[in-house]
């Protein structure tokens, strides 16, 4: 089975399962979206992996299991999303020490945490693609039509850039002074989701 290459699309925020969000793969020479359903600290892993800006005072679980892997020379060589059953994605990641290969069993949201971290590359199989593989519209007016179906895959945005709660403009009236004081309370407060928010409405003023 040949295998397909993939990268991260983005994360948005679940309208239809409390707590969730969903993670999308884009293929890297098509145009299918692998959509995937991860839990909330999940999410906010990857995000922090993908947001270079945000730096924890503390290391979250990925982080912790890279600096013990760096410590005992284990290198993640890849991660294959290699099976579908009932709408669950399972993942290997792909190890090497002292040039022997390891494979190691993972749920698929904790195998692309690591990949983030090790800058591994990330597959899947064809047909687990042509099974699950969809194609996201980006005209406007489809989406909003998409929309009314299923608002997880409508539009796919960074993590932290949607929230039921707090409206992503309502930092808009702050100065970059205050973002950037804001950003720095949030990120030591371990709120990682305001903190992509904030780090948001600064490239924006900045841009």
């Amino acid at each position: 089975m040949s295998l397909v290459k993939l990268t991260i699309k983005g994360i948005s925020y679940s309208q239809t399962q409390n707590g969730a969000y969903a993670l999308i793969l884009n293929e890297v020479d098509g145009d299918r979206k692998l959509p995937i359903v991860i839990g909330a600290f999940e999410a906010q892993s990857i995000a922090i992996a993908l947001e270079k800006e945000i730096k924890p005072p503390r290391p979250l679980t990925h982080d912790l299991f890279k600096s013990f892997a760096d410590r005992f020379d284990i290198v993640v060589k890849q991660v294959i999303i290699h099976k579908l059953v009932d709408g669950v994605f399972y993942s290997s990641i792909i190890c090497e020490r002292d040039k022997i290969e390891e494979i190691i069993d993972a749920r698929t949201s904790d195998a692309i945490a690591l990949a983030l971290r090790f800058n591994a590359p990330i597959f899947t199989y064809k047909n687990i693609l042509d099974k699950a593989g969809i194609y996201l519209s980006i005209n406007p007016a489809e989406n909003a039509e998409n929309q009314e179906n299923d608002d997880i895959l409508s539009t796919p945005e960074t993590f932290g850039q949607e929230d039921a709660i707090v409206p992503a403009d309502s930092y808009s009236g702050y100065s970059l002074k205050e973002l950037y004081e804001k950003l720095d309370e949030a990120v030591q407060n371990e709120d990682y989701e305001k903190a992509a928010k904030i780090r948001d409405e600064i490239s924006k003023k900045e841009s």
